[in-house]
């Protein structure tokens, strides 16, 4: 099993009458800005029950090539500027940060 990259993985619920619409435009902004960010998906869970999810209702998964990527990513000063306000309307979050163990390569699916 061989790495392939390093993922910044996201899970947050977000604090009342946040406008997540703003949150997500900002961070759609934010990743085509910065080179180090090999991809950006996002999602909001619909399916989940709500024993299961926890309050969680949005995740967001970053790829970059390798952990060196990432730090430049997180140091970056458009980084640290969107972190202040995305932290700012967060209620819940939990974050993880791996090298990726590559198993099965993802297949992107076109509606």
């Amino acid at each position: 099993m061989a790495t392939s990259g390093f993922k910044h993985l996201v899970v947050v619920k977000f604090k009342e009458d946040t406008k997540v619409d703003e949150i997500l435009k900002g961070l759609e902004n934010l990743v085509s800005q910065i080179d180090t960010v090999k991809s950006f998906e996002w999602g909001e869970d619909k399916e989940s029950h709500e024993m299961l999810r926890q309050g969680f209702t949005h995740a967001f998964s970053m790829t970059f090539e390798n952990k060196d990527g990432y730090v430049a990513f997180t140091s970056h000063p458009l980084h640290v500027e969107f972190s202040a306000a995305f932290t700012a309307v967060i209620d819940k979050i939990v974050l993880l940060d791996f090298p990726v163990a590559a198993v099965k390569s993802s297949v992107v699916v076109t509606p």
